[in-house]
């Protein structure tokens, strides 16, 4: 019997001379996997793909249940790179998420690597443009929310920023206003924009 098309890794066992038997390894999930990919989906995320250098038919086994569009197993590091770069063409945004070394050169090929940092290895959480500390699969989507608060914050900053410096130089070119006030006006605004920043923390 092939454990391997059960789903299962298989270590032989032997002696120089014969094999004596094998070991045979099943992974487990990481708790509410499958409710954190449901979240990705969500927040807007349209392709869910597995990639992994373990047994093509020991990721299929484990990625049954999850909501996901693609898996491929037994894959090498170069593979890995070139599925994200397949799945870049056409100018999609691709996040890579991994801990190993294996991992790393697919996230530096990514669009953004994203690593579990308190199980990643050096080389990933150097590699990675973001790095998660915690092995929650929920952290991925909470960075994925805070990404876009926080391009919508500056956003409003930025708008802000300008619209009021321009409204002053039209008031103080049209109307006069001493310096002493427009100088607190600015500072004023300076203040606004720190206090919307702020917001993020909560």
């Amino acid at each position: 019997m092939s454990y391997g098309y059960l789903g299962r890794t298989v270590i032989l066992v032997g002696t120089d001379r014969e094999r004596v038997g094998a070991i045979c390894l099943g992974d487990q999930l990481r708790p509410g996997a499958a409710e954190h990919l449901q979240a990705l989906r969500a927040g807007g995320i349209r392709r869910i793909v597995i990639l992994s250098g373990d047994h093509p038919a020991a990721v299929r086994s484990q990625a049954s249940g999850l909501d996901v569009d693609q898996v491929d197993g037994g894959l090498l590091p170069p593979q890995k790179v070139e599925a994200i770069r397949a799945l870049s063409d056409g100018g999609s945004r691709v996040a890579m998420v991994g801990d190993g070394v294996n991992d790393a050169p697919a996230m530096a090929a990514a669009s953004v690597g994203i690593a579990m940092g308190a199980a990643g290895t050096d080389v990933a959480i150097e590699t990675a443009d973001v790095v998660l500390m915690s092995d929650d699969l929920a952290r991925v989507s909470y960075a994925l929310d805070l990404a876009r608060r926080s391009r919508r914050v500056v956003r409003q900053n930025v708008y802000f920023s300008v619209g009021w410096m321009a409204a002053l130089v039209l008031v103080t070119a049209t109307v006069g206003i001493p310096l002493s006030l427009a100088v607190v006006a600015h500072e004023g605004s300076t203040l606004l924009v720190v206090l919307n920043g702020l917001r993020l923390l909560r």
